[in-house]
């Protein structure tokens, strides 16, 4: 478990930014969907920053990446950005 990551948020109109600072591990992939699970109403856009990430596990990516997957039906669009972006994205179209 990564004890030191966070997920900073803030919403302006119907975009919700999420900020992901620190390490990205299976704790990490979970806090992340389970936010935005729970954060999706009357938001159209979520944009993910991914600078501050400073490790990233590729198992608990590709567990992300499925969850994400499985959320497809959901109303609102998920765009990645950052230096990090395209390693955590499930598709490159999907990177700022």
């Amino acid at each position: 478990m990564a004890s030191n990551f966070k997920i900073s948020s803030h919403q302006n109109g119907d975009n919700l930014h999420l900020m992901l600072i620190g390490d990205f591990d299976g704790s990490s992939a979970w806090e992340l969907i389970n936010v935005l699970k729970k954060n999706t109403n009357n938001v159209f856009k979520i944009i993910i920053h991914t600078n501050s990430l400073k490790s990233i596990c590729p198992f608990d990516r590709d567990t992300f990446r499925q969850n994400l997957s499985d959320m497809n039906s959901r109303s609102f669009h998920v765009l990645f950005t950052g230096e990090n972006a395209s390693e955590i994205a499930p598709e490159k179209g999907l990177c700022l």
